[in-house]
């Protein structure tokens, strides 16, 4: 029997996948396949060729997959080293994940990072000894029956609920789990490994279960990209908008009486309001209108929408005068019954409704993470009501509206449409119509697009659009939804051209998606040196002594005058200090008066970076700074304007 290699016809006979590889592919290039696509179907290289195969795809470690399986395979061998060295530990679960890999332990006591070492050198050596991992494959009853004798009650749990009649289990030298696989060859292939952190997990998720030690690690396929992995960390770190924020006074959190809600600080409620201020002007002039909602609903609404079924687990709700409502975790039903307030004709259309919303939603607080993961926030929350037939154009001016947001910021990006879930409302029709429509408009607009099968909304399918910082990190942001359902559920209909009464379609958007998220991803952007129309502070004037404050307090006046955020130091404080701490701060501009300056009517101009620009007069200054100001605005679509 004959299967295909890499584009060679090669004998098959009755050997593993491996020794088929290995007859096509050379040395170096047979060493580092970690896995085999058979047909489509991932297996291991130590299985035999399957009878029907008519294809043999190596899965190189390098490869998006072998990575997955790197990482996969390293979760077993932690969770090998652990067991070695902490007895009576039981193993639940170790999946790979986008950035490494996790297990979780029940441990006669909680891991911290200080066994990190003793864990990695255990790990290094299993490495070391290049073990093969094998696979069995066993009916469920002996599958139960063996973790029952190895005292591994959760693999026990998670088997007996296992629909299979039969599962595969992998061992590696003396540790033995439940996995689908495929794994790799051996150990050897785990050459860079590092664990990074540990923190409490309950078991399924669940806060009535038991809590266990989760230790995080990740893994690459060679030193090389671990160590650029780890650069990026201690970047990440450098960057961490909690850290930044909270040396800048922009924001803080009080976990005692609002866990997951922001205090926002002065300067950081001037920023937000900057950024919120821009926003809504930019929308206007986009032909959006401005309204607001309420932030309760009845119950009996929230169960209209479909999002009591779907959606309760994420809500709050409150008891007035014996009457059930609902937070809002979104505004979408607003604007539906905004819509309703007066009859609409096809030439009222499209509307477009916009709201800088607060909506709350229920997250677990194991999840909450600064401003990018919160209970409240504010969503730059929009909804276009329009006929079927506008439904393309409004997609595509949303997207030109996104592509003008990433190309101020500098945000590359990557665009995924997601297609019906399994939990979901609304007919099948209404289903493909809607994802045809947000497939035509990204091709049309010549967007490179990935499919995420299954991750739509309950009530349409979208495009996720995924910035990229200047680090390489991915973050959710931009979001656009096309429903025909929930039109159908609130009766919204317009006065077609023939005089009869027709459904308008629904397109649900967000571009930054949370402020606050989107806020906190601008800080470790820019690692809090924000862009100047942005900073809350634009200018801080300095004086070297006391007999220079009214010339600073003057040169302030004018600067406000000129719409610029200037402020003044006049502590009495040595000059390198108040420099410094203007720096720390990220001020772009510091400014320096003394006596010099004071008689020139100006002030020594110095940049946040260190640069020194020397002595400018103070007309010089403003025009200096709303040049600066109005940079990234040159190579988009969008305009800012000084106050």
């Amino acid at each position: 029997m004959n299967v295909v290699v890499e584009g060679q016809n090669v004998e098959s006979a009755d050997g593993s996948i491996g020794d088929v590889l290995q007859k096509v592919l050379s040395g170096k290039k047979f060493k580092s396949v970690v896995a085999c696509l058979v047909d489509g179907v991932l297996l291991d290289t130590s299985t035999n060729v399957p009878a029907e195969a008519a294809e043999l795809v190596p899965v190189y470690a390098d490869s998006p997959q072998g990575l997955e399986i790197i990482r996969h395979s390293t979760a077993h061998i932690m969770a090998c080293a652990v067991q070695r060295l902490f007895p009576g530990t039981k193993v639940t679960i170790g999946p790979a994940i986008d950035t490494g890999f996790y297990y979780d332990f029940d441990a006669p006591r909680p891991f911290s990072s200080e066994d990190f070492e003793a864990i990695e050198a255990e790990m290094r050596k299993i490495v070391a000894e290049r073990i093969p991992f094998v696979r069995t494959e066993m009916s469920r009853e002996e599958a139960i029956a063996k973790f029952t004798a190895m005292e591994e009650p959760y693999k026990v749990e998670i088997i007996s609920e296992l629909p299979a009649e039969t599962v595969s289990v992998y061992s590696c030298a003396d540790f033995v789990d439940l996995c689908r696989g495929p794994h790799l060859p051996h150990t050897g292939f785990a050459v860079a490994l590092k664990l990074l952190s540990v923190a409490g997990a309950y078991w399924r998720g669940s806060e009535k279960n038991r809590m266990l030690s989760r230790i995080y690690g990740t893994a690459f396929c060679d030193e090389k990209a671990l160590k650029g992995y780890l650069t990026m960390l201690e970047e990440a770190k450098r960057r961490d908008h909690r850290k930044v924020g909270r040396e800048l006074d922009f924001f803080t959190f009080h976990e005692d009486v609002a866990p997951g809600m922001v205090f926002w600080l002065p300067k950081g409620m001037l920023l937000r309001t900057i950024l919120e201020d821009f926003w809504r002007k930019e929308h206007l002039k986009r032909g959006y209108e401005l309204v607001q909602g309420p932030q309760l609903l009845r119950v009996e609404t929230w169960q209209r929408s479909g999002h009591y079924d779907h959606y309760r687990e994420n809500m709050y709700f409150s008891q007035i005068e014996e009457d059930a409502y609902g937070i809002k975790p979104m505004n979408c039903i607003s604007h539906m019954l905004i819509y309703r307030n007066s009859l609409r004709s096809y030439r009222d259309l499209p509307q477009r409704y916009f709201e800088l919303g607060v909506v709350h939603r229920h997250e677990k607080s194991g999840v909450l993470h600064g401003l990018l993961r919160v209970r409240q926030f504010t969503q730059d929350d929009a909804h276009i009501l329009c006929a079927p037939e506008q439904l393309e154009g409004e997609i595509l001016k949303v997207i030109e509206l996104i592509r003008d947001l990433m190309h101020l910021f500098d945000f590359k990006y990557k665009v995924a449409i997601s297609t019906r879930p399994e939990d979901s409302i609304g007919t099948d029709e209404a289903w493909e119509l809607a994802t045809n429509a947000l497939v035509q408009a990204v091709e049309k607009a010549d967007i490179p697009y990935e499919i995420n099968e299954g991750d739509g909304a309950f009530y349409g399918p979208k495009i996720d659009v995924r910035l990229l910082d200047c680090i390489g990190r991915e973050w959710q942001c931009s979001t656009i939804q096309v429903d025909f359902t929930l039109p159908d559920r609130f009766d919204l209909t317009y006065v077609g051209q023939d005089g009869e009464r027709h459904r308008p379609v629904m397109v649900h958007r967000a571009i930054m998606g949370s402020v606050e998220r989107f806020i906190g991803v601008l800080i470790e952007q820019y690692a809090g040196a924000l862009p100047v129309w942005l900073a809350p502070v634009q200018a801080r004037i300095l004086t070297v002594t006391d007999t220079h404050n009214d010339a600073a307090t003057a040169l302030a006046t004018a600067l406000q005058q000129a719409g610029i955020r200037a402020e003044v130091d006049t502590r009495n404080e040595k000059l390198g200090f108040k420099v410094r701490e203007a720096q720390v701060a990220k001020i772009p501009y510091i400014l320096v008066i003394g006596d010099k300056e004071m008689e020139a009517g100006g002030a020594n101009v110095r940049l946040r970076t260190g640069d020194n620009l020397g002595l400018q007069t103070a007309d010089g200054i403003v025009a200096m700074i709303r040049e600066d100001a109005q940079k990234p605005f040159q190579r988009g679509g969008m305009r800012y304007s000084f106050a």
